[in-house]
Order: C-alpha cells, then sequence, then structure tokens
C-alpha cells in the first residue's frame, strides 16, 4: 500500500535548476509528483539572495528511512554542502514533512516536522496541496491550520 508524503523543497542558490533536478529525480522515482506554487521568501538568519520555497507530494511504498535517505542523494547529486552553517545559502533543501499520519521522534526522524507549525513558506504551500488533511498531532486541517497561521 502506498502512503502519501509530502516534502518541502528550498534553494537560494541557482534555485529553478536545483528545484527542477529533485523533481526529475522524485518523478523517476515515484512517478507523478504533486507541486505545489512557488513562494519567494527572503534569506533569514544570514544575507543572501532570496529563498524559492515549494512543497511536493509523493505516494510511496517506501519506508521513512529509504524515502529520506533519497532525499539525501537528490541534495548531494545537486551540489549540497554539509557541515557549514545552519544559516547558509543552499543550492538545495529537502525536508521530509509528512509520511502520511506518522506521529515519530528522536533518536528517529521526527514527524510531521515541527517547520509545518512555524514556518508559512512550508505551511502555505502544504496547505495549498493538502488542504482537506490533518495534521497528525495538531489534529487541525492544513487548510485551518494556515488561516490561523495568516491571521497572526
Amino acid at each position: 500500500m502506498k502512503t502519501r508524503a509530502y516534502i518541502s523543497v528550498g534553494s537560494n542558490v541557482e534555485p529553478v535548476r536545483h528545484i527542477q533536478g529533485a523533481l526529475r529525480a522524485l518523478a523517476k522515482r515515484y512517478g507523478p509528483v504533486q507541486v505545489s506554487r512557488t513562494y519567494q521568501t527572503p534569506a533569514a538568519g544570514f544575507e543572501g539572495e532570496d529563498f524559492l520555497n515549494l512543497v511536493l507530494g509523493i505516494e510511496t511504498d517506501e519506508p521513512i528511512a529509504l524515502v529520506m535517505a533519497f532525499l539525501r542523494e537528490i541534495e548531494t547529486a545537486e551540489g549540497r554542502v554539509r557541515g557549514g552553517p545552519r544559516f547558509a545559502p543552499r543550492t538545495l533543501d529537502l525536508d521530509l514533512l509528512t509520511y502520511g499520519d506518522t506521529v515519530s521522534g528522536a533518536p528517529g526522524p521526527v514527524l510531521p516536522r515541527a517547520d509545518i507549525l512555524e514556518y508559512n513558506f512550508v505551511l502555505g504551500p502544504l496547505a495549498e496541496l493538502a488542504g482537506p488533511e490533518r495534521h497528525p498531532v495538531a489534529g487541525q486541517t492544513y487548510a485551518d491550520l494556515w488561516a490561523g497561521m495568516q491571521a497572526i
């Protein structure tokens, strides 16, 4: 049985090229990829070019660890260098936001990812793709969470 997973995407170094590379790799492995609109957001925590952010939806029967490993492979293939400052320019940042209704925590992957409730550039595009779906911890739909975040 396939599970719906959502992935946040961010890039501020040749973003169109790197995001297109990620889309090609994901489509090759998982088939059709659901794609939100692209949001342009200023770099936060450092001086740099604006980021392009979006959310992708895939269907997979792979376990979480394998999906996350593939996301790291894509980042590396697109020139991501690890080990630098947390807030720095990125060729590509791919984060697994949700994996069905899975709720998990450290020491493994934390799902759903906290970024969903913290950043409008994550929740906005997620609500666009998965508006009627419910956050497995908060219990609210992504559309309702987005409406609440916009009211702040």
